[in-house]
């Protein structure tokens, strides 16, 4: 068999898994090579191509060419892993109807397959929907069984001998239709959440991300939001939360760490502001307290509330972001979890707007959860050597019960800061259950 793509029988022979994905690929469009001539290399580069064109189609433009082979693919890896000290590698998790497809790529260059036809998408996706529901309900990991149920079917085919074994610690996961919207950081082996072990993110597909790497340095920060609105409920941390950033970026630093920035609350969040100060201050990060609604449908159906109009996500290029944008977090987002349109326009967000990086909520967590995790974010942000890392250290802490509710102040690490006066009545004092902290997470790359 050619190149150094290793493959494991699960349930079926290897024809039979042939023949599948010959299908799906001619499913997808693509007239190339006759399946039995492929090298598994060209199989990979074949379903990263079928990921861009489930993109195009959505956004209905051409996206970036997908060029990179596994070997090139590794190349980055192993480039990015020297500068960055850390050891990445990417997961793509593709439903495939009777069976759920996975292939890890790492440093090393030994991409491994894992079919699992005792998953079909008739089984996976109650199973999804379980896990949604254990984040909205259960406070204890002893109930997780759909979390611990998708980390055995995801994570342990490929932990121990690969994982583990080489060392990895950052997770780049690209997801197919039906599981674009999974809390990956809360998956369970029956002792830790994957939280606890791997900083992640989850990419389009590996074509489809920046994949430079300059590690991030004090810059431009623009920080916007709304606490108001006529058709939305109220965000009344967000003041709060436009401040604490900017004092964890500014007055919490030394000197020649500190960034410059200034934030721009209620009426004066217009798309006038937005673009004016993205062209004049070309921001390393543009940070909106606002809602984003990720909805079925076409993109115009999704959209970023500013105060005076909606920025819809299939004209949000009208704001020129600039080639130095590192980061665009978006702090209040809500998505149609299940549909997989609805996911797309999530997952594909960074794509559209052209940044490099993307920080958003699969679900609208509580005010008092998103002041938390985003003060802990940027005091993080610039002290680690990736994005990724510092949305990790945040959530970890909200995780260990290191940032809570004492009273009414909101207890972080730098100290406690007091809170808004409609805030702090929740009925928990600690932030410990992944519904507060899963559902943010770093969308394209982890860099």
């Amino acid at each position: 068999m050619q190149g150094n793509y290793q493959t494991t029988r699960v349930s079926r022979r290897w024809l039979t898994r042939i023949s599948c994905f010959g299908l799906a690929l001619a499913i997808a469009g693509f007239s190339a090579l006759p399946v039995r001539s492929q090298t598994l290399s060209e199989k990979v580069l074949a379903m990263e191509r079928g990921l861009a064109q489930e993109f195009e189609a959505y956004f209905g433009e051409s996206l970036a060419e997908v060029t990179q082979t596994p070997d090139e693919i590794t190349q980055t890896l192993q480039r990015i892993g020297q500068k960055t000290g850390t050891r990445p590698a990417v997961l793509w998790v593709i439903p495939r109807g009777d069976h759920l497809h996975l292939v890890l790529l790492t440093p090393a260059g030994k991409p491994i397959v894992r079919d699992l036809y005792e998953v079909p998408t008739s089984k996976l996706r109650p199973v999804v929907d379980a896990l949604h529901l254990e984040m909205h309900s259960s406070a204890g990991k002893a109930k997780m069984a759909a979390a611990q149920q998708l980390y055995e079917w995801i994570i342990q085919p490929f932990e121990a001998d690969y994982l583990q074994a080489e060392g990895i610690d950052t997770l780049l996961f690209c997801l197919g239709n039906g599981v674009r919207s999974l809390p990956l950081a809360a998956l369970h082996d029956g002792q830790q959440f994957l939280l606890e072990k791997y900083s992640m993110t989850r990419i389009p597909a590996f074509n489809l991300i920046q994949t430079d790497y300059v590690r991030l340095q004090p810059g431009q920060i623009l920080a916007m939001g709304a606490s108001e609105f006529r058709d939305h409920n109220p965000l009344p941390a967000v003041p709060t939360e436009l401040s604490n950033i900017l004092w964890e970026l500014q007055s919490a630093r030394p000197a020649r760490y500190q960034w410059k920035g200034q934030s721009f609350l209620n009426q004066s969040f217009t798309f006038a502001n937005l673009q004016q100060m993205v062209q004049t201050h070309t921001p390393t990060v543009v940070h909106l307290a606002t809602h984003a609604v990720f909805r079925p449908g076409k993109p115009s159906n999704s959209y970023i509330q500013l105060w005076d109009t909606r920025l819809g996500l299939d004209n949000i290029r009208q704001i020129d972001w600039g080639s130095p944008l590192e980061l665009l977090v978006l702090s209040a987002c809500r998505t149609a979890i299940g549909d997989d349109q609805a996911e797309l326009g999530f997952a594909g967000v960074a794509l559209k707007s052209n940044v490099k990086s993307v920080l958003a909520s699969l679900w609208n967590v509580s005010d008092e959860g998103t002041l938390a995790l985003m003060s802990e974010f940027y005091r993080q942000l610039g002290t680690t050597p990736t994005k990724a890392e510092a949305l990790r250290q945040a959530q970890l802490r909200m995780l260990r019960g290191e940032i809570r509710i004492e009273g009414k102040q909101l207890v972080l690490s730098r100290g406690p800061v007091s809170l808004p006066t409609e805030l702090g009545n929740e009925t928990v004092s600690n932030f410990s259950a992944p519904y507060y902290w899963a559902a943010f997470t770093l969308i394209s790359s982890p860099w």
